[in-house]
């Protein structure tokens, strides 16, 4: 991709506000709920965002092709399923899950004091964040080619690029 085609939403710091619910989730022990749905609203304005974007450049690849509407329409439903997967809900639920253990865990498994054990479980929360990332893309590449995917591509056309 070239410096005019940058995509904003993959290629600079704006990407990382798809991770914010995962944030949100690591400080869930910490801060009153409100907080964290609203880093939920964070990473699905993301989500959308993206789905408009590509929407919005499927339009312009395919200006004068007769199936216009149907590219846009796969392209915007293509990413915004990919990202509410890979971006939030999958994520979403593995950090609350583990976030939840931890805090658990801690509670049954030591002394410590609940402030002590609220930060030391979000820090665990944050220090996942980036190694969930790449299982869970790859596995919802993996559910998306097997299912949604085989909907709109045509036989031995490769994924749509994320």
């Amino acid at each position: 991709m070239g410096a005019a085609e940058r995509d904003p939403y993959r290629d600079t710091w704006v990407r990382y506000l798809g991770y914010a619910n995962e944030v949100g989730e690591s400080f869930r022990p910490l801060v009153p709920v409100p907080v964290v749905w609203a880093s939920y609203g964070v990473a699905t304005a993301y989500v959308t965002a993206d789905a408009i974007d590509k929407g919005r450049r499927a339009a312009a690849a395919h200006a004068q092709d007769p199936a216009r509407a149907t590219r846009v329409g796969v392209a915007v439903v293509d990413t915004f399923v990919w990202q509410g997967l890979a971006s939030v809900a999958i994520p979403g639920v593995t950090i609350n899950r583990l976030c939840a253990a931890s805090l658990a865990l801690l509670g049954a498994l030591t002394r410590w004091p609940l402030p002590l054990r609220r930060w030391t479980t979000t820090a665990l929360g944050l220090a996942a964040i980036p190694l969930i990332i790449t299982p869970i893309d790859r596995t919802v590449d993996f559910l998306m080619d097997s299912s949604l995917r085989k909907l709109y591509r045509a036989p031995g056309e490769p994924p749509a690029p994320r």
